[in-house]
Formats: C-alpha cells, sequence, structure tokens
C-alpha cells in the first residue's frame, strides 16, 4: 500500500520535476544514481526551510542590533532634552522672581508718593478750614471795630454838639465798605486757589493709583499664567520619575529620604532681615506657589541623582542577545539574566558605586561586585578580564570588565545580578523602568 501512494506521488510530481539521473563512471564501469520527483521535492523542500530560517534568524538578529542602538541614542537624547528643560526652567523661574521684585519695588514706591500725596491733601484741607475760621474770626472783628468806629462817632459828634442823630457821611461809609469788600475778596479768592490746587493734587493721586492697581493685577495676571505653565511643566516632568521607581519596585518617598540624607549641606553666615508688611497680603499665595514649584525642582534634581546611583542603565551596549531569563531553569534557580555576545565585549557600570570583589569565585567564573546605594548590589559573572579592582568608586557608564566564558559557562556571555538586601531580583525590572522612561 505505501508503494502505490509513492508511486502516485512519483507520477504526479514528474511532470513538474522529472526523474534525473546521475552517472558515475569509474575506469571499470559507469553507474547511475536515480534521482526520482519525490526525492528531488524533499530535498527542494529541506532547502527552501533552510533558508527562510536562515533569513528569519538573520532579520532578527539585524532589528535586535538596530533596536539596541536607536535605544541608546534615545536615552541619551532624553536626558539630554530633560537637563535642557531643567535649565530652561530654572532661568524662566529666576527672571519671573527678578519681575515680581521689581514690580514689588514700584508698587511700594508708588505706595509712597499716594501717601505723601494725601498727606499734603490733608495738609491742604487743614489749611482751608483754618483760612475759613480766620476769616469768621476777621469778620466777627470787623464787625465789632466798626460797632466801635460808629459809637465812637456818636460820642464825637455829642462832644462837638452836632447831635445823638450826626453820623459818618455816606462817603466814609461807602469806603470803609469798599476796603472790607476788597480784603474779603482777597481772602476767599487765596483759600478757593488752594482747594482747587488740593483738589487737582487728590485727582492726579487717585489716577496715579488707578493705574498702578491696574499693573498690579496685570502682573498678578501675568504671574498666575506663569505659576500654572511652571506647575504644569513640572507635574508632566516628576510623573514620569515617580513611575520609573515604582516600577521598580522602589518607594519614590524613600529614595528622596536618603539622597537629601547624603546631599543636605548647608552654611553661610546668617543675618538679621527686616520684612515689610506693606503689600504683603496679595503675594503669599504667589509665593506659596513659588515655594512648591521649588521644592519640585529640588526633587526632579534628587531624582537625577538617584538615577545615576541606581542600576537603570544596561551594562552590555554593543550587540547581545538574552540567552537566559531570570528564574527556575533546569530545577534550580537561575539569579540573573545572560547576555550572550563575543569574548572581550566591554561591559560598563550600570550605576555609581564601590567595588567590593573582583576575584574568581566557583560557578560563576570571573565576577566582580558593585555595591550601590539603598542596599543594592549588582554581579557580574563569567568575564573574561577585569578593568577594576577592590575599594575603586565606579561611575554610571565606566568600563569595568570585558565578557568572557570562565566558570561554569556554555559559552561566552555575561551573567547579570542585582539583589536588593541580599536577595536577588529580576534586573529585567530596572532594565524595562530605565527604558521605558528615559
Amino acid at each position: 500500500m505505501p508503494r502505490r501512494i509513492l508511486d502516485r506521488l512519483n507520477t504526479r510530481l514528474e511532470r513538474i520535476l522529472p526523474e534525473q539521473r546521475l552517472f558515475l563512471k569509474s575506469d571499470s564501469a559507469t553507474r547511475f544514481v536515480r534521482l526520482r520527483p519525490l526525492t528531488q521535492a524533499s530535498v527542494l523542500a529541506i532547502g527552501a526551510g533552510v533558508f527562510v530560517w536562515s533569513m528569519a534568524a538573520t532579520s532578527m538578529l539585524f532589528i535586535d542590533g538596530i533596536s539596541s542602538g536607536g535605544a541608546e541614542q534615545n536615552d541619551k537624547v532624553a536626558k539630554v532634552a530633560f537637563e535642557r528643560r531643567l535649565d530652561a526652567l530654572s532661568q524662566e523661574r529666576d527672571a519671573r522672581a527678578a519681575e515680581a521684585l521689581a514690580a514689588q519695588d514700584r508698587f511700594q514706591t508708588a505706595l509712597e508718593q499716594v501717601s505723601k500725596m494725601q498727606s499734603t491733601l490733608l495738609a491742604s484741607e487743614e489749611r482751608k478750614r483754618e483760612l475759613e475760621t480766620g476769616i469768621g474770626v476777621i469778620q466777627a472783628t470787623l464787625r465789632r471795630t466798626m460797632d466801635e468806629r460808629d459809637t465812637a462817632r456818636l460820642a464825637l459828634a455829642k462832644a462837638e454838639g452836632k447831635g445823638p442823630d450826626a453820623g459818618p457821611t455816606p462817603i466814609a461809609r461807602a469806603e470803609d465798605m469798599e476796603k472790607t469788600v476788597d480784603m474779603l475778596s482777597t481772602a476767599l479768592g487765596e483759600t478757593a486757589k488752594e482747594r482747587d490746587t488740593a483738589n487737582a493734587d487728590a485727582k492726579t493721586a487717585q489716577l496715579q493709583m488707578d493705574k498702578i492697581a491696574l499693573q498690579k493685577r496685570l502682573l498678578e495676571q501675568r504671574n498666575d499664567e506663569i505659576f500654572t505653565t511652571l506647575e504644569g511643566a513640572v507635574k508632566i516632568s516628576m510623573e514620569p520619575l515617580d513611575k520609573v521607581f515604582k516600577q521598580a519596585g522602589m518607594d519614590p518617598d524613600h529614595v528622596l529620604k536618603e539622597i537629601k540624607r547624603g546631599y543636605s549641606g548647608t552654611g553661610g553666615p546668617l543675618s538679621p532681615i527686616s520684612l515689610s508688611t506693606k503689600g504683603t497680603a496679595d503675594l503669599d499665595g504667589d509665593t506659596a506657589r513659588a515655594e512648591n514649584i521649588l521644592r519640585k525642582l529640588d526633587e526632579m534634581n534628587m531624582y537625577r541623582i538617584a538615577v545615576d546611583k541606581l542600576p537603570f542603565s544596561m551594562p552590555v551596549k554593543a550587540h547581545f542577545r538574552f540567552s537566559s531569563p531570570f528564574g527556575w531553569r533546569w530545577g534550580r534557580m537561575h539569579e540573573g539574566v545572560d547576555m550572550a555576545a563575543p569574548i572581550g565585549t566591554k561591559v560598563y557600570a550600570p550605576a555609581d558605586g564601590v567595588v567590593i570583589a573582583a576575584e574568581h569565585e566557583r560557578g560563576y567564573g570571573n565576577i566582580v561586585k558593585i555595591r550601590h546605594e539603598f542596599g543594592i548590589t549588582t554581579r557580574y559573572g563569567h568575564l573574561n578580564k577585569f578593568h577594576v579592582k577592590v575599594g575603586q568608586k565606579v561611575s554610571q557608564g565606566e568600563w569595568i570588565a570585558d565578557m568572557g566564558n570562565t566558570g561554569h559557562s556554555t559559552g561566552p556571555h555575561l551573567h547579570y545580578e542585582i539583589r536588593l538586601g541580599g536577595k536577588p531580583i529580576n534586573p529585567m525590572t530596572f532594565i524595562k523602568a530605565g527604558k521605558n522612561v528615559f
């Protein structure tokens, strides 16, 4: 039965792949090998499969190499853009603070001028009241003097025998009245001039106060827009930083607390300061917002320091392949990830730290151990050559060793471990967190 099936297949395939014969000639005889259609089809299928597999593997390696290089370039570009953004925010914050101080000084000066004008107006009003009082006294004195004068004239007329009804002549009375009216008109004119001058000064002062109040409102609106922009920028910049530490399984508040503990230096001479109580009520809100922005910028700077001290970057920057993940393997716990690449591939420190071991250890072969902040250590096994020594401080991105094939290893690769408090954790947690944010 199988023979019949093979014959049928050969018959159908013979139209496409006719039977071929491979002749083998020697000195004494000539032989041939028959290549039937099914045999040719099998050979072609196997060759096509090998070709497709080769193309797929080559494409995967090529794409992996391109993505690795692009990720590193994106990390550098993102870091530079982040630092430029911080510098721009700091410069804009300083400019807005200088404008606010200048506006406050102008406002204080205007208030002092308005206060002086108000004092001048009050003094003018006081002089006006004094003049009115003086005019009343003068009028009463004039009336009393005129009465005394009339009494004296009557007494003089009686003494001269001109009779009790004798009095000053109409001409004399007219002259007296004319002098009195002139004196009163002069006094009232001067008083009116002082009053008009005081009113004009008051209107000028009121206009200046309205203008200053308008400038103050416009400045407050502009400051509010600036603060809103700064607060939004800081919030957008802080969210990815919080995310990277949470993805790595670390508490951002604890990280900031530890960084501040190591960067808490203060000093300098202290001098007493005097604060004015004028015009501070409207600035309390802006001051609080400015202090909050400064606090957030300080936290961003602390985050930047923490990123350099934690292993978020890759220890291998050349092309490599993840050959074994973190987890159970062959019935035992594999406490790191394996990165396969040729012998001599450079290995870099993923964060700042201190080398605590550079030696040969059973199983690991040549191994380097680095202690980082927050109780984190990293291990690099199966190395070929060391470029650091015990006690040496290393920075992020510093060349520490060459990849090798020492210890229990089936081929050239790097065994990369991250331990928190002595317990191994998956390095891909930090690697993915760093890639997702930076």
